[in-house]
Order: C-alpha cells, then sequence, then structure tokens
C-alpha cells in the first residue's frame, strides 16, 4: 500500500497532528496543524511529501495555532467546514481565553462539504457536529483509518459546552455517522491514544451504538 501516516501530539494542548501522504506520488495532506511548526516540517521533510492541503477538524485554537506558518512555507490551501468560520474568526479570543500566545491566521482557502471526496488516499469527508457545528471527521476506507478530532475518544467524546457545541448533535453524528463505519477501522482522536470504532461502539460510556 503506497498511503503512509503519522500522528504525533503538537502545541500548548498537545493535539494529535497527523500527516498522510502517497509515498509514489509524493503528495500530501496534514490534518490539525495546532502548534510546532518545525516539529510539522521537519516531518514533512522526512517523509518526502508535498503537501497540497491543511485540513482541520474543527477551528479550536489547539487544532489550529500552526496553520499560518506552515501555509507560507508549504503554499497548501487551509481548508475547514463553514459552520466553525465564527470560531476561526475568534482565534485571538481563544488564545486570550487559554493564555496561549497569539498568531494571525489568514482566513480559509476551501469549505468543506459532507461526503467530498479526498484524493490522496481515497478518503471522503464527513461532518459529525456537535462538538462544534462545523467537527469534520476523514475515513480512509482502503487504510481503514478514521481522523476524528474532537468528536470521538477512547472511552469518551467532544465537549459540548464550548460556543457552538450540542450534545445532541454530538450524539447523533457518532451513532449514525462514525459507528456506521468498519468497526475494524483504527480512530485517531483529537488528543491522547487511539482506539477503533468497534472499541467505542461497545465500550464508550457516553455514546453506545443503537441496538
Amino acid at each position: 500500500m503506497s498511503i503512509i501516516y503519522e500522528s504525533f501530539p503538537v502545541g500548548p494542548l498537545q493535539c494529535n497532528c497527523t500527516i498522510l501522504g502517497d509515498s509514489i506520488s509524493g503528495q500530501g495532506y496534514i490534518f490539525d496543524p495546532g502548534g510546532d511548526p518545525d516539529i510539522i516540517m521537519d516531518r514533512i521533510e522526512t517523509l518526502n511529501l508535498k503537501i497540497n492541503a491543511l485540513i482541520h477538524t474543527h477551528a479550536h485554537l489547539d487544532l489550529i495555532l500552526a496553520a499560518g506558518h506552515i501555509h507560507e512555507k508549504t503554499g497548501a490551501k487551509i481548508c475547514l467546514q463553514r459552520g466553525d468560520e465564527f470560531l476561526w474568526q475568534m482565534i485571538e479570543a481563544q488564545c486570550e481565553m487559554f493564555g496561549v500566545p497569539y498568531s494571525p491566521l489568514p482566513d480559509p482557502h476551501h469549505w468543506l462539504e459532507h461526503e467530498e471526496p479526498l484524493n490522496c488516499g481515497s478518503g471522503i469527508c464527513i461532518h459529525t457536529p456537535g462538538h462544534t457545528p462545523g467537527s469534520m471527521s476523514f475515513y480512509f476506507q482502503e487504510t481503514n483509518l478514521l481522523i476524528a478530532g474532537d468528536t470521538l475518544f477512547l472511552g469518551s467524546v467532544g465537549r459540548t459546552d464550548f460556543p457552538g457545541g450540542n450534545s445532541k448533535q454530538l450524539i447523533k453524528s457518532i451513532q449514525e455517522r462514525i459507528y456506521s463505519l468498519d468497526e475494524t477501522a483504527k480512530v485517531i482522536t483529537g488528543h491522547g491514544p487511539s482506539t477503533t470504532i468497534g472499541h467505542e461502539m461497545r465500550k464508550n460510556a457516553f455514546v453506545k451504538a443503537k441496538n
């Protein structure tokens, strides 16, 4: 299989940043560049990838802080679901709230849509609102991989008490859109260890699979 990926924690809140690419074509994406742009760029160089897009699961500060720096270095377009545009525009206020240094960000270059294909890795965008209105997950069937952001965690789910959060939407997104995928798929979460869809369907105390 030519698809390669690597996930590692970055930034002040240690979000999981994922680099995914095609080792044959040399094209790739970065998901959730939340900080430490030099570390991310080093990994890109090691993997020998040309980054075409910076793709965000949502627009909380810990997932987006390095987007401007990496865009300047690579020219890659910044991608986000439009429902989180208000959070992107609030980046300075978010940084003040959490005491994190503020770095200006350019406006997103592309608005992601539900079921939009991702050319590299034959992936697909899945709109999974709840943690935020524009939360997205990204499923790569051939690689059996789901990048879930802060929608789903090992044994837990994303918070819904921030602006735009909605607990009913979150449960619906997980039950109807994530739990309908291959149970054996690996889930890269927004923070912390990975899990599988099947494990969460059976063991997650917050959202169980529908009977």
